[in-house]
C-alpha cells in the first residue's frame, strides 16, 4: 500500500471511530432521559430540556421533538460554523432520537434526587464524549456559538439564559421543587462535561515543535485561525524549536489535535482556557 492509500485508510478508520463514539454518546443521552430524567419530570439542559417540556403539552415524543427542533439549527450551523461539525452534530441528534424511540421509559428508582444526579451525569458522559470527538449534541451549542460570533459575547451567557428558561418553565408547569431538582441535574451535567472536555468556548494552544513550517501549513488547511510563531530552545536538549500560538474555539480543538498527530506526533502541546481576547479574531 502506497503512502496516499495508507493515509486514506487511517483517515477512514478515524472517521469510523468518530461515528462509533458519537453513537455511544447518543445512547448515553437517550438512556439518561428514558431511565432517569423523563420518569422523574426532571429536565435536561439545552434543546433536550425544551423537547421534554414540549412533550408534556404536545402529542409528540421527546425524541421526535428534539429532532424537529434541530433541523433549522442544523441549517444555521451548516452556513455559519462548518459542514463537518454540523454534519456530525446532526448525526448525534438523529441517533439520540432513534435511541429515545427504541429504549422504553423505565424508572429504576422513585427517588427524584437519584434520578436528577444520575440522569445529569449519564447525559454529561454522552455529551462530553461527543464534544471530545469534534461534534456536539446539537441545539444550544450551535446557536450559542453563532450568537457569540455575531455579538462577541461569551457563549456562557446564552447557555445560562436558555437553561434559566428551562428551570423557570419546569417550576411553572410542575412545582418549584421540580425546578430545584432540574438545577441539580444541570449542575451535575456541567461538572462532568468539564471533567471530560471543556465548556470554555475559546482556548489557546501553544505547540512546541521542530517542524513549525510543515505544521503551520497543515493547520491552515484544516483550521482557519491566525498563528503566532515564537522562537524557542529546548531547556534539556538545547535544540532550536518554535512555539506556534493559536487561539481557537473548543469546536476546532479536535481538528487541531488530528493535524498535530499527523504532522508532528513528537510536538508538545499545551491547551489553556482563554478568558478574553482583544484584537483580530475570526468570527465567521
Amino acid at each position: 500500500m502506497n503512502g496516499d492509500g495508507k493515509k486514506a485508510t487511517i483517515k477512514f478508520l478515524k472517521e469510523m471511530q468518530k461515528v462509533v463514539v458519537i453513537t455511544i454518546g447518543a445512547l448515553f443521552l437517550a438512556a439518561s432521559l428514558n431511565f432517569f430524567l423523563i420518569p422523574a419530570n426532571v429536565f435536561a439542559s439545552g434543546f433536550t430540556g425544551i423537547a421534554q417540556i414540549l412533550a408534556t403539552v404536545l402529542p409528540l415524543s421527546t425524541g421526535v421533538l428534539l429532532f424537529l427542533l434541530n433541523i433549522p439549527v442544523a441549517i444555521l450551523g451548516w452556513m455559519k460554523i462548518g459542514k463537518s461539525f454540523t454534519l456530525y452534530s446532526f448525526m448525534s441528534v438523529a441517533l439520540t432520537t432513534f435511541f429515545l424511540e427504541l429504549l422504553p421509559i423505565k424508572q429504576f428508582s422513585p427517588d427524584i434526587l437519584l434520578n436528577a444526579v444520575f440522569g445529569g451525569v449519564i447525559a454529561a458522559i454522552g455529551a462530553g464524549l461527543t464534544l471530545k470527538w469534534g461534534a456536539s449534541s446539537g441545539g444550544v451549542d450551535i446557536i450559542a456559538l453563532v450568537l457569540s460570533r455575531v455579538s462577541d459575547r461569551p457563549v456562557g451567557i446564552y447557555f445560562f439564559m436558555l437553561n434559566s428558561l428551562i428551570v423557570i418553565t419546569s417550576g411553572l408547569l410542575f412545582d418549584p421543587e421540580k425546578a430545584l431538582y432540574t438545577l441539580v441535574a444541570l449542575y451535575a451535567t456541567s461538572r462532568v462535561i468539564d471533567a471530560i472536555h471543556t465548556r470554555h468556548v475559546k482556548l489557546t494552544a501553544m505547540v512546541v515543535t521542530k517542524r513549525a513550517e510543515d505544521l503551520r501549513k497543515a493547520i491552515h488547511e484544516r483550521v482557519t485561525r491566525g498563528i503566532t510563531r515564537i522562537p524557542a530552545k529546548g531547556g534539556y536538549t538545547a535544540d532550536d524549536k518554535e512555539v506556534l500560538m493559536i487561539v481557537l474555539t473548543r469546536y476546532e480543538l479536535y481538528d487541531l489535535k488530528e493535524v498535530i498527530q499527523e504532522v508532528d506526533p513528537q510536538a508538545f502541546t499545551n491547551i489553556v482556557e482563554t478568558a478574553g481576547i482583544f484584537g483580530l479574531f475570526r468570527k465567521e
